[in-house]
């Protein structure tokens, strides 16, 4: 399935990052290319995304509405953003043009409660489906009804976050992880611009997600150590550390060393080092 979908991005696009985890079931593709060349692989992969993955019979631990599900494109220079912006604009309107309800979020969101995907997410593909149905939910593109299979898509322009997720020690119980989350995240008093869930991966193993919106401002050391305060109150602690796709360096600055991070070398999970390496190949 990965590779079909793998098919969608050729030269002059570049494939800088893929990460699959079973678990939340999901693929994270990080691309790379000119305005072109990148809007045109992002209709190819949602044509793929449509013909290939049927949303209603997917089952994994990560909120979803669709099998492209979300599709930010992203700026590493802020001189870049207008050109992000009507770049996420032309996106939004091609996957419409395929079937796929497009919905905005971030900057780009429509109206204030628009902004976050969980206002789009909550209850997956079926409620959205059921919201759309009732008119209670307007795509800025595309039909007025769920794909059937496809779900919808969320797109976006914005800067590079992260995607971070901690691994708390065997045995901790959901609800301290619920709890861990809930006090990590802006909404709950916490670091400002975390998203946080809790995710049980197995019998007591259990992983705080998160999104960092600016990992430049919130370094993810920052964010692991908030972590291990709020998790001592609850007997656990953080013992491992996963990026999905890839961040400014910055957002690496004071990395606690003796936390290992999945896939070697933290300054091999920057934005900065797979763009070097892209461009010396």
């Amino acid at each position: 399935m990965i590779d079909h979908l793998r098919e969608a991005l050729v030269p002059p696009v570049v494939l800088l990052d893929e990460h699959s985890d079973a678990v939340h079931n999901r693929t994270v593709f990080t691309i790379a290319g000119d305005d072109a060349p990148l809007r045109d692989a992002l209709k190819r992969l949602g044509w793929l995304a449509l013909e290939r993955i049927d949303i209603s019979r997917q089952r994994g631990a990560h909120p979803r509405i669709g099998s492209l599900d979300v599709c930010p494109i992203v700026w590493h220079d802020p001189a870049l953003r207008p050109r992000a912006v009507d770049l996420a604009m032309a996106v939004g309107e091609q996957l419409g043009s395929i079937g796929l309800p497009v919905f905005l979020y971030g900057e780009l969101a429509s109206a204030p409660e628009r902004r976050e995907r969980a206002y789009f997410r909550r209850g997956g593909h079926a409620e959205l489906a059921r919201r759309m149905e009732a008119d209670e939910l307007e795509p800025d593109y595309g039909p007025g009804w769920a794909h059937p299979t496809a779900g919808g898509v969320l797109v976006t322009a914005r800067p590079p976050l992260a995607a971070f997720n901690l691994g708390l020690r065997e045995g901790t119980r959901a609800d301290d992880g619920r709890a861990i989350a809930a006090g990590l995240r802006e909404s709950g008093g916490g670091l400002p611009g975390v998203r946080a869930i809790a995710v049980e991966l197995g019998p007591g193993r259990v992983q705080i997600s998160t999104n960092v919106h600016d990992p430049v401002a919130v370094p993810l050391a920052e964010v692991v150590a908030f972590v291990r305060r709020l998790a001592e109150g609850h007997g656990t602690r953080p013992v491992e550390a996963e990026l999905v796709g890839l961040v400014p360096a910055a957002a690496l600055a004071g990395w606690p060393e003796e936390l290992p991070l999945a896939g070697g070398d933290p300054g091999e999970r920057t934005i900065e080092a797979r763009l070097a390496a892209t461009a010396g190949a």
